[in-house]
This record gives C-alpha cells, sequence and structure tokens, in this order.
C-alpha cells in the first residue's frame, strides 16, 4: 500500500532556515528552524509580505528585491553578496537587537510546464565566521599600524639604528645610517660592513668583539671610527643587544651608533690644557663618560632606547608615554602619565618648552633644540637638553608629537670650563 507522507510537517521540521514564498514574495510557510532563529512566530509572517513581516534597512531590501527579481526573471537560483540584517529580539526575550550576517540563496519552484510557482529562500547564518574575520582585519590592522608606528620611531630617531637577523646578517639601516655613511647594502655580514666603513686600525678589534657577542648571545658594545659619506672618520659607540623569543633563541639584534667624536676631542683638549689642571680634566673625562653612557643607543623598544623619550597625545598634551631615562633623568618621582604636560611639569609653561609643543603641534613641524637649559623644580642650576618635538600623525592629522632628547649637561659645563681656562690665558698661569 502507498506511504503516506505528510509533507507539511516535513517542510516544518527540515534540518535548516527555509521560507517559502509566492512568486510575488508573499510568505507561505516557513521551517521551524527559519521561525527560532527569526524570532517571529510563523502565524505573524504568513500571508504578509516578505518585506512587511522581517522588515529591514532600504538598502537590504533593494538587495533582497533584486535577487527575487533575478529568480523571476531568469527562473535560476540567485546566491546574494553578504547580507547584514540584524534581529529584533521579543520583549519576552529581554529585547534589544542581535547583529547577525546571513549567506541567502533564492532557489525558484517550477511547475510541470516550468512556470514560477514558489521562492524558496535559505538564510544561512554565518555571523561568527563574518565577526571572526572582521576581528582578524582589525588585528590585522592594529598590526600594521603598530608596525608603522615602529618603522617611523626608527626614522625619526636622531642616533643611526641597525638590525640583523639571528646570523648577524644585516636587514635594516635607518635613514641617519644611510645619511651618515652613504652606505645601505643589506644582507652583509658585520665583518663585511666593517670593511666597507670602518676605519682598518678598528676593523679586527671590532669583528673579534662582534663574534663573541653573536656566539655568546650577549650584548655587544664597541667604540670605533666610522667612516662619514664625506670621507672623515668620526669616533662613534656602537651598542647592539640580542631579541629572544619566549624558548631563550635569538630572533633578531637590534643595534645603534652614536657619534661621539667631539666628546672625545673635547676630553683630549681638556687633558692637555695644563698639568695644573689635572683634576679638573680627570672631571671633564668622567663627564664626558657619563654622557657617553646616557647617549649609548639601543632601541629594542622605547623603553631600552638611549634617548630621554616621551609621547604626548592630544590637543591638552597628555603624557602617553615616557621611558626610565626620562622619568628620571628630568622628573623622578613625579606623576607624567595621563597628566597634560602644563599640570605634570609646570616648568615646561614658565620656560617656554609648552608654547615649543603647541607650535609643533599646530604647524605639523618639527623643532630641533640645541643645548637647552631646564630648571627642574629648585635645583640650583639648569640641565642643558639637546632635543627634537617630532610630530605623529593619524589619518592625516597631527595628533600629537615624540619627544626625543639627550642630556648633554655635562658637555656644556666642561665646554664652559675649557672655555674659561683658555680666556684666563698666561693670567691664569701666572696666578698659579
Amino acid at each position: 500500500m502507498p506511504v503516506s507522507v505528510d509533507y507539511h510537517r516535513l517542510f516544518h521540521r527540515l534540518p535548516g532556515n527555509f521560507l517559502l514564498l509566492a512568486a510575488d514574495g508573499t510568505v507561505l510557510d516557513n521551517s521551524d528552524a527559519h521561525q527560532r532563529v527569526s524570532m517571529l512566530p510563523r502565524e505573524q509572517g504568513i500571508g504578509r509580505s516578505i518585506f512587511e513581516a522581517y522588515p529591514s534597512a532600504p538598502e537590504s531590501q533593494r538587495e533582497l528585491f533584486a535577487s527575487q527579481e533575478e529568480v523571476r526573471r531568469t527562473l535560476r537560483p540567485h546566491t546574494m553578496a553578504l547580507l547584514r540584517y540584524d534581529l529584533e529580539r521579543p520583549a519576552a526575550q529581554g529585547g534589544g537587537t542581535e547583529v547577525r550576517y546571513w549567506q541567502l540563496t533564492h532557489h525558484p519552484i517550477l511547475d510541470d510546464d516550468g512556470r514560477l510557482l514558489y521562492i524558496l529562500q535559505t538564510p544561512e547564518d554565518v555571523t561568527e565566521q563574518q565577526l571572526a574575520r572582521q576581528q582578524n582585519q582589525q588585528m590585522q590592522q592594529a598590526l600594521a599600524e603598530a608596525q608603522a608606528q615602529a618603522q617611523f620611531v626608527l626614522e625619526a630617531l636622531p642616533v643611526m639604528v641597525w638590525t640583523t637577523r639571528p646570523d648577524g646578517h644585516t636587514d635594516y639601516f635607518n635613514s641617519r645610517w644611510r645619511q651618515f655613511t652613504g652606505y645601505d647594502l643589506l644582507d652583509q655580514s658585520i665583518e663585511q660592513t666593517a670593511g666597507a666603513v670602518v676605519h682598518p686600525d678598528d676593523a679586527a678589534a671590532l669583528n673579534a668583539a662582534w663574534a663573541q657577542a653573536l656566539a655568546g648571545h650577549d650584548v655587544f658594545q664597541a667604540e670605533y671610527r666610522l667612516r662619514r659619506h664625506d670621507g672623515q672618520y668620526r669616533w662613534v659607540l656602537a651598542r647592539a643587544v640580542p631579541r629572544r623569543s619566549e624558548t631563550g633563541q635569538t630572533t633578531m639584534w637590534v643595534g645603534s651608533a652614536t657619534d661621539i667624536h667631539d666628546q672625545k676631542q673635547l676630553v683630549q683638549e681638556l687633558l692637555a690644557a695644563s698639568e695644573q689642571h689635572a683634576a679638573l680634566s680627570d672631571q671633564a673625562y668622567a663627564a664626558q663618560q657619563h654622557a657617553v653612557a646616557q647617549r649609548e643607543t639601543f632601541l629594542q623598544l622605547f623603553q631600552q632606547a638611549p634617548a630621554l623619550i616621551a609621547i604626548v597625545r592630544g590637543p591638552e598634551h597628555r603624557f602617553e608615554f615616557v621611558n626610565e631615562r626620562y622619568q628620571h633623568t628630568l622628573f623622578p618621582g613625579r606623576q607624567l602619565l595621563g597628566r597634560p604636560v602644563a599640570e605634570a611639569i609646570p616648568e615646561a609653561v614658565e620656560q617656554g618648552f609648552q608654547q615649543l609643543i603647541e607650535q609643533v603641534y599646530r604647524t605639523g613641524e618639527p623643532y630641533y633644540g640645541q643645548e637647552v637649559p631646564l630648571t627642574v623644580g629648585t635645583a640650583p642650576e639648569p640641565l642643558y637638553l639637546n632635543f627634537v618635538y617630532q610630530p605623529f600623525r593619524e589619518h592625516g592629522q597631527v595628533v600629537g608629537l615624540f619627544c626625543f632628547a639627550f642630556d648633554v649637561t655635562e658637555l656644556v659645563r666642561a665646554r664652559q670650563v675649557l672655555e674659561r681656562l683658555h680666556g684666563a690665558g698666561p693670567a691664569a698661569h701666572s696666578g698659579a
């Protein structure tokens, strides 16, 4: 005997989202799964236009209508582009809106003569996939922004910066290095680079120190003469630190070189000035060593940089970042982060630094200061700073600035002593 099939019940129980429409878009029926996901009782939708039963934004309605028109015209299935259709939760379920994304296809149901009887809509909920895709895009965008910001900082730092692969072959020189040396050949060993730009008398010791650091995965530091683009050799202090993974493996080396030529010459002049001023010369040499230590450069991000670095953001110029050198050298014990410059550092207003910051923020042009005095609190003597206020932009607008500074107080004071010695002339010796 023939088997009786309850196709109406079968349609309701189908394991998927199915919405049956008349050829003109009137709702005829839907599956139980569709009823649950749409949060609309079946009897409230049947007999109404799909756009009345399931209202959506005008743009979504236009896309839905266009897809149904395509089915009516071609009598073939049509899959829409990804559609956002948010669901209104019934009050009984707490109300509110649920964000949903759908991959939706309209299928034609034809009679025996090939005429359109029904349109079967099969919406697939792809919200999780779409949100995951959006999150991934946001993460990629954030990563790209972080990389761009790191690149900007590397290029803006007033020191020569370079990086190598774990094997010691160079893979990056910043613009300061390229401008100083005129050399930017990548994928070279340090020995090859030294052969090109390091004084021949210093190359062997430099290569030995680098080989030892590379083998021991330890900090590298050396003083040597580096050839400038004009052929002049100048003393530099170089320092490199390995970046390690969680397992302790070296993943890269980050290094820098600072021009200390003038400081070394100053020390030599002080030592040669007079045996009667040996104590002063020793003090100046100690000051030079201190200044060199302060200007030792290493950029494994900001905290380990040799400069005094701060970042301020917004029209109020709030401190977003300060490294330890900036905090402890200039303003030990003060709370800087999160506070406007004018509030955290009243000296900045009194001594003109606030006005310079506002000028850079307004014009978008960097400001370079050389041996600028800064009196902190009630200190009896000022500090002297070489610094740059470098603006940075987001979406084309200046949103803040980086401060890169070096403490040159001891050098200034040592030069002042030397100038006094030279200015005193024979009189100084006759009075001894």
